[in-house]
């Protein structure tokens, strides 16, 4: 990945509490009362980790953007 992951979001609408990407970053995602996948630490894993998370998500709910705001996955 060229850009550096600066903001990570996660569309509670999509999220179905999967978590698979707790189960990669478990230093970044955890899910709440709902079953709802969050970020606690945006730097609680190195970049690639964070990307393998959020492509791990099968439905796509974990939407990382760069530096300049552009959305860089998916």
């Amino acid at each position: 990945m060229d850009k550096k992951i600066a903001k990570i979001y996660v569309d509670r609408e999509l999220c179905i509490g999967a978590a698979s990407c707790v189960a990669i970053a478990p230093g970044v995602f955890a899910l709440d009362e709902e079953n709802k996948a969050y970020v606690v630490n945006p730097d609680g894993a190195d970049q690639e980790t964070i990307l393998l998370a959020a492509q791990s998500c099968p439905t796509r709910a974990i939407i990382l953007y760069d530096e300049d705001g552009n959305q860089i996955y998916p």
